[in-house]
């Protein structure tokens, strides 16, 4: 073999042997070890001297067998010695450090990168095991003058793994064609292993030190018997043969051990550094030459070879060769070539290695293959250990790879103290995420526990272990919530949690089943409130609701069969099914605050410029569809006359295919209807049914505070001078009386109607905005931040036009608020109207923004609401408002209550002959 080359390549490839050499024994010379950081490397350089040729490069081969910087074998045969040299080199040495580090991504995190390199110091001991298994002598390189004791615990750990995949290496090459001692032991004898340390400059020798003559220095003239790399090359190997002792890597029978080492023979080579005083160097040199012509003549034809083999040490600085005389006597250093032979005679001579040791010291095999036998069973090693193929050998492979997992506490210590330390940080993360705990609870609550959990976690753990235990953390944490102490995360309309675990809600026509798994049960927050019915006449206890036809459906229809089920009313439009399983719609128009795309928005606007006419086809088509008259609807009907007409909400008629499913608003698809209607209009009784003195006889109402506000409308023709008595309700400033004049309403108060105009020129109605907390008590406010207390006989003096003219919070502060710190609220419930028996229309148009902008406005399914004269309406409010979002919930502590509200302009007075007021 002319030059080194890959394992592989050299298990699949011939070589033609002399015949002669055919049937004779190889040696087989494993080398391994770290480099330092130099532009060569040490083990190349070393056989360069040992084959007394440039066979390696001097500043190393490229691999590319290995472009991502693992381990890889390089073979190279000498046939004239009879020597197979196997160079091991991996991460360790410098060129595939520098590859590995170059392969590595960019933002690897820190247990990622932990795992890439403890996987490719996996490999590099699978090699090695490799090694050590088909070699008679390894030669471990190392590039200090000090023992690695990271060694040790390689050793140990490749001994168990051996001694795990020995039952798989047997039956891999049991049809080999070797001894049964090699089949048996998986190796041609226990290899013998040696160690070459370099100098580099660590021991010094100066003249005022110990020198080369052997003397200490200090005065004494007894010269050294050996000189100083001697010195250290004999206390490496005490120190080494120590250790190993200590381990027990090494014990007395040799045949137990992974490697054994010479009892009688050195083992240790140290080579010297290169010479700092280059003077010194060249006479030394100098020196040598003269020495060996001097005795020329008389020297053998293997001296003239020596000679060749200093010239050629002498050109590399790595490997030199100390073989000065001393003129004290001292023993001649041996060069690297001499140590390493007499180990290699023993084998090729059939000696074997006798290393055992001992008061029963037992033989080990020994067994000097020829090349063809060696490479049958390198070839069938290196498939179980290195390849991943196909064929039989396969399932071998994966078990050995299996075998693996041994190497970890050898060799991993890092993570060993890491998961260590993370399991006993995982008890007091799970204590510190269990306390305080209810029996069920929300992911809100669990988040936060597990956050405290990882807290007390991070405190504790540490090491390449953490992010993998932290998710273990993560998984415990859930399984214990999961497992039974999961509270059911839906929320009632009011913001309320249901107080069941994980349960599921029964099908239609099916019970409530608590044993079942999850139960089948109904939501239930444990939340009572009182209510009051459409009309308010009547109180019951209600639950709390978490769908929005419980809220605003359910609980009424069950009270108007006890009370208000005969009162007349104006019933709203709902969605009416053509089909036996009508669907519920998609909403496909942007909703309020979001701005469609632009080919979107594009496409909206062709749409509503070839849908939207002109004139009042739509107004029409609306009326026609709730059944009215163009009359009824005020300002809707006049678009003839030049009016200003507000954007219509309907521009179609109504699906009978596809319905609401939540409440209308004002985003909500065009022409679609809800099944049921949230709103709900009723006739007490007459006008008269009210009086002004003692009030609505009605329940609940907090004592003084069940009255209506007096509302004065002027019933006046616009051909009339008097122009500027009307009242507009509009809220602009001629709602306001002039300074120094009394307003219209108070000349026209109880006190009589001012003198110069007929009483029949003013009609007296009555508003009240009914608020009702969830204790079922009950007021009417006079204004945004006032309720009606009346005391005494009589009714409320202030008018309602401060109501009318401004917007209504949905919510106050309740009056009678309870012990506790958080604010009780009321919410607007009912408008009460009393329409006087007068030639008087008054138009009902509720619009509610529950919630800051971009909440939507709710509103009736019929936008407006003619309430006819000599009447006693009430109009229920929604006791919840609902997107397809989600509800709207009644507002926090830190929320301002002026975001919700209900805009003005609610009632307009309307007169048969005049235009609205």
């Amino acid at each position: 073999m002319a030059v080194p080359m890959n394992i592989r390549a050299l298990l699949q490839s011939e070589i033609i042997e002399d015949t002669v050499d055919k049937d004779e024994g190889i040696c087989v010379l494993g080398i391994f070890g770290k480099s330092a950081m130099q532009p060569g490397s040490a083990k190349d350089s070393l056989i360069n001297t040992l084959a007394d040729k440039h066979v390696f490069s001097l500043f190393g081969s490229d691999d590319t067998d290995n472009p991502g910087g693992g381990t890889s074998i390089h073979a190279y045969y000498n046939q004239e010695n009879r020597v197979l040299y196997l160079v091991l080199t991996s991460v360790f040495d410098n060129r595939q450090l520098i590859r590995a580090c170059e392969s590595l991504t960019a933002g690897l995190g820190h247990a990622e990168a932990h795992e890439f390199w403890k996987a490719a110091e996996k490999d590099h001991c699978l090699q090695l095991l490799y090694l050590f298994s088909l070699c008679h002598i390894l030669l471990l390189v190392h590039p200090t003058c000090s023992f690695d004791v990271t060694y040790d615990r390689m050793f140990r750990a490749l001994d168990a793994l051996r001694q795990k995949a020995l039952p798989l290496l047997r039956a891999a090459i049991k049809d080999s064609p070797v001894s049964k001692e090699w089949k048996l032991n998986c190796r041609p004898c226990p290899p013998r292993l040696l160690f070459v340390f370099q100098m580099n400059g660590a021991l010094r020798v100066g003249s005022s030190g110990t020198g080369g003559n052997g003397t200490d220095g200090s005065g004494g003239d007894k010269p050294k018997k050996h000189s100083p790399r001697r010195r250290l090359q004999h206390a490496l190997e005490d120190q080494i043969y120590r250790i190993f002792r200590k381990s027990r890597v090494l014990t007395n029978q040799s045949s137990n051990c992974l490697f054994t080492v010479p009892a009688n023979q050195a083992f240790v080579y140290v080579v010297p550094g290169p010479d700092e005083d280059p003077i010194g160097s060249l006479l030394g040199h100098l020196r040598s030459n003269c020495v060996l012509r001097e005795s020329e003549g008389s020297t053998p034809v293997p001296r003239q070879r020596r000679y060749q083999q200093m010239r050629y040490s002498n050109r590399q600085p790595s490997f030199n060769v100390e073989s000065s005389l001393s003129s004290g006597g001292q023993l001649v250093d041996c060069t690297l070539k001499e140590f390493l032979w007499q180990h290699v005679e023993l084998v090729l001579t059939k000696k074997g290695f006798d290393d055992s040791v001992g008061r029963n010291p037992q033989p080990s095999h020994f067994e000097l293959p020829t090349y063809s036998k060696w490479l049958h069973v390198a070839h069938r090693l290196y498939q179980v250990m290195m390849e991943n193929s196909e064929d039989d050998a396969a399932e071998i492979s994966l078990k050995v790879q299996g075998q693996l997992k041994v190497l970890e506490g050898f060799l991993d210590a890092d993570a060993k103290f890491s998961e260590n330390r993370c399991q006993k940080a995982l008890p007091l993360a799970h204590s510190a995420y269990q306390s305080n705990l209810p029996h069920n609870y929300t992911t809100t609550v669990h988040k936060n526990q597990l956050a405290q959990a990882l807290r007390v976690y991070s405190q504790h753990a540490r090491g390449v272990a953490f992010q993998r235990c932290a998710l273990q953390l993560h998984e415990d944490c859930y399984k214990f919530w999961s497992n039974g102490h999961q509270l059911c995360e839906e929320r009632s309309l009011t913001d309320q949690h249901c107080v069941h675990k994980f349960h599921l809600l029964p099908k239609p026509g099916e019970k409530p089943e608590m044993d079942h798994n999850p139960p089948i049960l109904y939501h239930n927050s444990r939340g009572r409130s009182t209510g009051s019915c459409n009309c308010g006449r009547k109180q019951s206890p209600r639950e709390d609701p978490f769908d929005i036809q419980a809220a605003n459906y359910d609980f009424y229809q069950m009270l108007e069969e006890k009370c208000c089920g005969k009162l007349d009313r104006i019933n709203f439009p709902v969605f009416q099914a053509s089909t036996p399983d009508p669907a519920p719609a998609s909403d496909e128009v942007p909703r309020p605050g979001e701005v469609p795309p632009s080919g979107e928005a594009d496409r909206l606007k062709e749409k509503e410029t070839s849908t939207h006419t002109p004139g009042d086809s739509t107004s029409l088509s609306l009326a026609l569809s709730l059944g009215q008259s163009t009359d009824s609807l005020g300002t809707y009907g006049d678009g003839a006359e030049g009016q200003e007409k507000r954007p219509s909400l309907v521009d179609r008629q109504p699906s009978t295919v596809e319905y609401l499913p939540g409440m209308l608003h004002s985003g909500c698809p065009k022409g679609l209807l809800p099944k049921f209607s949230s709103w709900s209009v009723v006739k007490l009784g007459p006008a008269k049914a009210y009086n002004s003195l003692t009030g609505l006889e009605q329940p609940g109402f907090l004592p003084g505070s069940a009255f209506l506000l007096p509302w004065d409308v002027v019933i006046r023709s616009r051909s009339e001078e008097d122009v500027g008595s009307l009242e507009p309700l509009d809220g602009g400033p001629a709602s306001w009386p002039a300074p120094n004049k009394a307003s219209a309403g108070k000349r026209g108060s109880a006190g009589g109607i001012g003198r110069g105009r007929r009483r029949d020129d003013v009609a007296r109605a009555f508003v009240g905005f009914e608020y009702e907390d969830s204790r079922g008590r009950r007021f009417f406010s006079s204004g945004p931040d006032k309720v009606v207390k009346v005391l005494g006989q009589g009714g409320p003096k202030e008018p309602a036009t401060r109501c009318l003219n401004s917007d209504m919070p949905l919510y106050i502060p309740s009056p009678a608020q309870g012990r506790g710190i958080k604010p009780h609220y009321a919410q607007l419930a009912r408008l009460f109207v009393v329409v006087p028996d007068a030639p008087l229309e008054i138009v009902l148009n509720p619009q509610v923004q529950p919630g800051p902008p971009p909440c939507p406005i709710f509103h009736p399914e019929q936008p407006e609401v003619v309430l006819p004269p000599d009447g006693l309406w009430v109009l229920r409010f929604p006791y919840a408002y609902v997107t397809d979002r989600g509800p709207c919930y009644p507002p926090k502590e830190n929320q301002p209550l002026a975001n919700f509200r209900v805009l003005r302009g609610i009632l307009r007075a309307n007169t048969t002959s005049s235009t609205p007021q």
